[in-house]
């Protein structure tokens, strides 16, 4: 009788589900907890597919029996780790000077940005990998620079997990305990999610028109625009 009514629930809320979110509940009908692992893995490679949504299903989950409380933490944690630690690994093969090189190729990018930026990670790089667990889009971003500076391999992994496992706690709680209104914290990370992606979008605008008008007023002065240094 328990297995009948946990089975027409499942089935019920799979029926209710779309795009990601009846993907997300497929893979962890068919293979368990490992399937959340698989979709927290797929989320950190393709940010667009949303965590926010796929945690608390995780946590609903694992309130219906379909697999424990534990192994939906465990698990999606797990999935988070390897789609960070795949990401770090693209940075280290790429390395500093290949990034340099690509950077030079791009349209308004200098050399110099590279070189910055590396350097901020050197300082921050614990922090940011940390922190930048907890931030939409960031979250995968970040694995990139720290294969890039050669973080430590097992700092990374332990940074990743530690942020990871809270960020994963909280959603994955929230869909556990919320049950069937677990959809109910989708509009709150909605929220951070478009606070974050403004304040990248403004960030970036900005940059944009100083490096056009910084190259534009080089150009005047009869500078190279990439290295400041008289044509």
């Amino acid at each position: 009788m328990l297995i009948t009514t946990l089975a027409a629930a499942s089935t019920a809320a799979s029926d209710e589900l779309t795009g990601v979110a009846a993907w997300a509940v497929g893979l962890m009908e068919t293979i368990g907890a490992p399937g959340a692992a698989v979709a927290i893995a797929a989320e950190n490679l393709f940010p667009p597919i949303p965590s926010e949504v796929i945690l608390p299903l995780a946590g609903f989950t694992a309130a219906q029996g379909g697999f424990s409380l534990a192994e939906a933490l465990i698990w999606t944690t797990v999935g988070s780790v390897v789609g960070a630690l795949a990401l770090y690994l693209v940075g280290r093969i790429l390395g500093h000077d290949r990034v340099v090189w690509v950077a030079e190729k791009m349209p308004l990018v200098r050399a110099d940005d590279v070189h910055k930026t590396t350097a901020w990670f050197r300082k921050h790089g614990g922090k940011a990998v940390l922190l930048g667990r907890v931030l939409p889009i960031f979250r995968s971003l970040i694995s990139i620079p720290a294969g890039i500076e050669r973080m430590p391999i097992w700092k990374f992994l332990a940074l990743t997990t530690i942020g990871s496992g809270v960020w994963n706690t909280i959603f994955v709680m929230a869909g556990f305990t919320l049950g069937r209104n677990w959809h109910a914290v989708e509009p709150y990370a909605d929220v951070l999610q478009w606070v974050v992606i403004v304040a990248v979008v403004a960030v970036l605008a900005v940059w944009v028109l100083r490096r056009v008008l910084d190259d534009r007023r080089r150009r005047t002065a009869g500078l190279d625009p990439e290295t400041g240094e008289p044509v």
